[in-house]
C-alpha cells in the first residue's frame, strides 16, 4: 500500500524541531507536528465563530507544513544578511515534496496545500493567521516556563530581547479581524510573562 510509505514520510514531522526555536536556544523545542496540532486546535476552537468551512480549515491546518516532512524546517528570517535557502528555491522544494506526498496520500492533499499557500480563500487566510498565532502562544509558554536564557548572548537574535522577534514579525502579517484580536490578547500575556 503506497499510503503507508507516505504516512511514514509524514511522520518525520514528529521529529522535525522548529528551527526558529532552536535558533533561540529554546530548551526542548516543539516539533513541526506539535505546531500543526496547535494550529488545528486553534482552527477547531475558532472556525465556527468566524464562519469558515471548518472541515476544510481543519484539513488545511493539519497539513499546512507537511512539505517539511521531506524538506525540513527552513529558516524564514535572514541571519547575517543571508537565508539558509532562497525563498523561490524553498517554494519549489516544498511544492515538489507535496506533489510527491500527494501521489502517495491522495490528490486532495495537494489541492488543500496549494489553497493554503495561495492565501486567497477565507479558510487559507484564517489558517495562516492561526499558524502565526500558535507560534506566539508557544512563545508565551516558553517565556512562562523559562525555557531559554534571556541573558545569553544569542548571535541570531541580537536586535530583539527575549522572544520579542516572534511578535514583531507576526503583527504586520496578521490579516483577519479574529487573528488581530487573538494576537493582541496573546501579546499582552507575553508582556506580563516577561515581568
Amino acid at each position: 500500500m503506497k499510503e503507508i510509505k507516505g504516512l511514514l514520510t509524514a511522520l518525520n514531522l514528529k521529529d522535525e524541531k522548529r528551527t526558529g526555536w532552536e535558533l533561540r536556544n529554546i530548551e526542548d523545542p516543539e516539533t513541526v507536528a506539535d505546531h500543526s496540532w496547535g494550529v488545528a486546535l486553534l482552527t477547531l476552537v475558532y472556525s465556527k465563530e468566524v464562519g469558515i468551512n471548518e472541515e476544510k480549515a481543519l484539513k488545511m491546518a493539519l497539513i499546512h507544513d507537511i512539505a517539511e516532512a521531506e524538506t525540513g524546517d527552513f529558516v524564514t528570517r535572514k541571519i547575517d544578511d543571508k537565508q539558509e535557502i532562497e525563498k523561490e528555491e524553498k517554494e519549489k522544494m516544498e511544492k515538489e515534496a507535496v506533489e510527491k506526498l500527494s501521489g502517495l496520500l491522495g490528490e486532495e492533499l495537494d489541492e488543500i496545500w496549494m489553497e493554503y499557500e495561495e492565501h486567497e480563500t477565507d479558510e487559507a487566510k484564517f489558517v495562516k493567521d492561526l499558524d502565526m498565532i500558535d507560534m506566539c502562544l508557544q512563545a508565551v509558554k516558553y517565556e512562562k516556563e523559562n525555557r531559554y536564557d534571556p541573558e545569553e548572548d544569542n548571535e541570531n537574535f541580537q536586535e530583539y530581547e527575549n522572544l520579542d522577534e516572534f511578535f514583531a514579525t507576526t503583527e504586520p502579517r496578521i490579516t483577519t479581524l479574529k487573528g488581530k484580536q487573538l494576537f493582541n490578547e496573546i501579546r499582552d500575556r507575553y508582556q506580563k510573562a516577561k515581568q
